[in-house]
């Protein structure tokens, strides 16, 4: 009996050596056989390649307003544009009211003429103003008979002309302004009978201020003459004004 049930255990036998076998063969032991201590670790594995993009997150909610920032510094001006075209003409404008009347134009005035008096001999000394003391004209009262001199109210160009007879003496006298010279005439007297006559005439600019008269140049030479049938004369009068605001000037 015991011989019969070994027997029939054989092949089971038989086919688990074979079994076993193989997998000595094959290196690999069942956990099941046999228990080892754990391996070492293995180095780390190579990295992989990136992984696709993630899709887009959700939109995340508004924050709180932040606080006003400072004002920043002004920005440099920028170049000037390009000249715009020129628009259409506007519609004509209200007519303005009627301005107060102006006041009449008129042209500045100097003249003046004067002469020595019958019998007047004086000055006899250099550098002294001839005073012709008779008045024929003077209405604006730039002359003073009382020096001899013309003083200038309205600038401008103004002529002086003398007349002297000459008597008795022969005649040296200077047209002078402000001091200066600026015209001298001379007649000698060869003891004649009659008197003799010396003319003589300047155009001066003349600004307000300025004086003109006629002056002595040599007292020896004084030979000024006046009488009922010959005069001695100084004349001066304006030829235009320099006046920028007058109404009428050259």
């Amino acid at each position: 009996m015991t011989s019969l049930r070994l027997l029939s255990l054989f092949p089971s036998l038989l086919v688990l050596q074979v079994h076993l076998s193989n997998q000595l063969e094959d290196n690999k032991i069942p956990p099941s056989l046999c228990t080892g201590h754990p391996g070492i670790p293995g180095s780390p594995g190579v990295h992989g390649s990136p992984g696709q993009p993630g899709r887009d997150g959700r939109d995340g909610r508004d924050a709180a307003p932040g606080e006003k920032g400072e004002r920043g510094e002004r920005g440099a001006p920028g170049e000037t544009g390009v000249r715009g075209l020129t628009g259409d003409r506007g519609d004509p404008g209200e007519k303005g009211e009627r301005g107060q009347p102006g006041e009449c134009a008129v042209a500045p005035k100097s003249a003046f003429s004067v002469k020595l008096s019958q019998g007047q001999t004086s000055p006899l000394n250099v550098g002294d103003a001839v005073r012709f003391d008779t008045i024929l004209i003077n209405e604006q009262g730039d002359y003073n008979s009382e020096t001899g001199r013309f003083t200038c109210k309205v600038p401008g160009v103004y002529y002086f002309a003398v007349h002297a007879t000459v008597y008795r003496a022969s005649l040296q006298f200077d047209l002078m302004k402000n001091g200066h010279a600026v015209a001298s005439y001379f007649q000698f007297y060869g003891n004649w009978p009659k008197p003799a006559s010396l003319s003589g005439g300047s155009l001066l600019h003349l600004i307000p201020g300025d004086q003109v008269w006629v002056q002595m140049a040599l007292s020896e030479y004084n030979g000024f003459y006046s009488s009922t049938k010959t005069d001695s004369s100084f004349t001066g009068f304006l030829v235009y004004s320099d006046w920028k605001n007058s109404a009428v000037f050259a």
